[in-house]
């Protein structure tokens, strides 16, 4: 087969098919099921000796191979640990304020890193998953959070989110626990036991709390702030069975229907219950952990670079949180290694990466993006993130930048699906739903590596993932996310599951760092724009009472969509050949997502800039927000107790925030200033 490939290249350059072949068969000689068994029994908690033994292991690996460079980055990060000596504790209080009977909290160390520390005491009420709507819908049915620890189900949003919340609506503290009708009840697969917790930090954010905005890097001097995702109240994981202890206790409304359960054999209650004192004693710790890279220089734009990354540390085994991941970006290694072996030289430059950190909050890949914001913006092509990508094998989800929908959906009709034989990937999903992107495309989660990507530093993103059907994969951050659990819910399905990712992330690397042209549709954020403009129609008349208009988003908007045709128009038009122009080209369509990172916000003070997927009084989603306080005498915050209501000159600002970035990108989409079209 080497002799064949060589025979490729001296008859001229390799093409897609050639490619496509040839990687297929290098990666069809690698070992992905035993590298999974393996990580998975490893341990690898950032900054503990486990973690530092496989640091070298991967770094001799990556050396081995037949890569340009091959580094590590260190940083000293402050990540928060259970403290032994004085462990987490649960204790019920009775009516006279006396701490009585502790609730054993299995295992001292499952834990929520972030967590308030400190002790809190008050009723206890259920709260369903805590989101902002169950809190009010809690509240409607006459129970009040403000002064209480809530009781909420590991799920639909992250633990940060649901802290948060809590913390808004005036709640002490938070329980979570995973409820079992949650998860698939279906015999021959394996269910999570009654008696262990979820991990989980809380921190609403990503990277190091404790210099937010600012990398970690030893010599950095850092101001004295934190996070302002960072909660004020307590948070602790449980059991099914103290929450079942805990539900029997409660009394009060009948919860709705939705938010019943298969813990009691009877209905749980809102509450209030008895008074429970939650004691929550982590600390926090300086930490080294360590990042590394594996790069293959590009011959024609080697300045450009198509990135992938999984984590490598995990909190308990692991397998499915970081260990199928890790396999994976050790097999493309491997694979794309031996295709330069054998004549293959990408255009742009492939950066290999093995995040530390991540189970803390994308700490390792965020520290990264900080360190290297100002250059990783004119170089970073794409992100391919390889995390939570086996955790089932019945739906395909991907997560990501609207610029990547198009390649992503070429790439599925070239995978055969690991479930279904005879049908690719995309054959598989047009069967579920002829509407194939409602069926796999969905947003990037802040809990992703490849949210800071977009979110903060302007990169196109992507996160594969397989789905169960029905339910969630129940043993994620869990110690019971072992190998042997994975398997069995795969039902022997693990290795052709994993070996389809590692076939899509490979042939995405192979489009977008071997195409002349960069595979990023442009054009698709045009539609994005007029999906949101169609939520902000709603409220027209509204504003129009008020004389105020939308008109200058609408007019942004035509303007973006104008420059988009113009630019395919030019490029379909221009010389092939011509590899000045060409460079030129991929140059405004490889900036086109940071071009939606508001101009007008500071990083230090809103690092996820981005107007559409960020967070922050900038984003399309704040503006929205605040519009449906025309139909509301409510404050915005979910139970804040402040009554402001609507602000016209917030407004305006958010207003003019959002249209002049939009109109930003349509400008410099458009290219030089003299090619600039617009009557704005």
């Amino acid at each position: 087969m080497e002799r064949l490939w060589g025979l490729f290249q001296r008859a001229g350059r390799l093409y897609w098919s050639d490619l496509q072949a040839m990687f297929l068969q290098f990666l069809g000689e690698g070992r992905l099921e035993d590298t999974i068994r393996q990580t998975s029994l490893r341990e690898r908690v950032a900054g503990s000796a486990g973690m530092a033994a496989l640091t070298q292991d991967i770094r001799a690996a990556l050396s081995r191979q037949k890569l340009d460079h091959v580094w590590t980055d260190t940083h000293y990060v402050g990540l928060q640990f259970p403290d032994p000596a004085h462990p987490n504790t649960l204790h019920w209080v009775d009516e006279a304020g006396k701490v009585g009977e502790q609730l054993p909290l299995e295992d001292p160390d499952v834990y929520c890193p972030y967590s308030a520390i400190g002790n809190v005491t008050g009723e206890l009420v259920y709260a369903h998953y805590g989101r902002p709507e169950d809190l009010q819908d809690l509240r409607a049915r006459g129970v009040d959070p403000v002064g209480r620890l809530l009781l909420v189900r590991v799920g639909v949003i992250s633990f940060a989110q649901k802290v948060t919340n809590a913390q808004d609506f005036g709640a002490q503290g938070v329980l979570i626990y995973p409820e079992p009708a949650d998860f698939s009840q279906d015999p021959p697969k394996p269910s999570l036991s009654s008696q262990q917790a979820v991990y989980g930090h809380v921190h609403l954010g990503t990277g190091d709390p404790y210099t937010p905005g600012f990398p970690s890097f030893n010599q950095t001097q850092f101001p004295p702030v934190a996070s302002s995702g960072l909660p004020s109240i307590p948070a602790q994981p449980i059991s099914a069975d103290i929450a079942s202890r805990l539900l029997r206790k409660l009394k009060g409304p009948v919860a709705p229907q939705e938010w019943q359960g298969s813990l009691l054999g009877s209905p749980y209650h809102l509450g209030p219950g008895p008074r429970l004192r939650l004691v929550v004693n982590n600390h926090r710790t300086s930490t080294p952990i360590n990042n590394i890279f594996g790069c293959i220089e590009g011959r024609s734009e080697p300045d450009h670079y198509v990135v992938i990354g999984a984590q490598r540390d995990a909190w308990g085994p692991g397998a499915a949180k970081s260990a199928v991941g890790t396999a994976i970006l050790l097999e493309l290694v491997r694979t794309f290694s031996s295709m330069v072996s054998n004549g293959f030289r990408p255009r742009r430059s492939l950066l290999f990466i093995s995040w530390d950190g991540g189970d803390f909050g994308s700490v390792g890949s965020t520290e990264w993006l900080e360190g290297y914001l100002s250059v990783l913006h004119l170089k970073a092509v794409v992100y391919v993130s390889l995390d939570n990508a086996v955790l089932g094998d019945d739906k395909f989800h991907a997560k990501t930048s609207p610029l990547l929908t198009s390649l992503i959906e070429s790439v599925l009709k070239q995978v055969d699906s690991p479930n279904h034989s005879g049908q690719t990937l995309y054959e598989q999903v047009v069967f579920t739903n002829p509407s194939w992107d409602a069926e796999v495309i969905r947003p990037l989660p802040m809990d992703s590596s490849a949210y800071s990507f977009t979110a903060f530093v302007g990169v196109p993103a992507v996160e594969f993932s397989f789905m169960e059907d029905d339910q969630a994969y129940p043993f994620l951050h869990t110690k019971e996310d072992t190998y042997e659990n994975l398997h069995k819910v795969l039902q022997g399905r693990l290795p052709a599951v994993a070996q389809a990712v590692a076939q899509l992330a490979g042939q995405l690397l192979i489009r977008l760092s071997h195409d002349r042209l960069l595979p990023l549709d442009f054009g698709r954020y045009g539609d994005v724009v007029l999906r949101h403009i169609g939520n902000l129609n709603e409220f027209s008349g509204d504003l129009k009472a008020r004389g105020l208009t939308l008109q200058w988003v609408y007019s942004a908007r035509g303007d973006y969509i104008r420059a988009a045709e113009k630019l395919r128009q030019e490029i379909y038009s221009s010389e092939e050949r011509d590899e000045r122009l060409t460079r030129m080209y991929n140059v405004r369509i490889m900036r086109v997502e940071f071009y939606f990172l508001s101009q007008y916000v500071s990083p230090a003070d809103s690092p996820f800039r981005h107007i559409f997927m960020g967070r922050g009084d900038h984003t399309l989603g704040a503006l929205l927000d605040h519009l449906r306080l025309l139909r509301s005498n409510s404050s915005g915050t979910p139970g804040a107790t402040s009554s402001t209501g609507f602000q016209e000159s917030r407004f305006r600002r958010q207003l003019a925030l959002l249209t002049w970035t939009l109109q930003g990108a349509a400008n410099a989409l458009s290219g030089d200033v003299w090619n600039i079209d617009n009557n704005f």
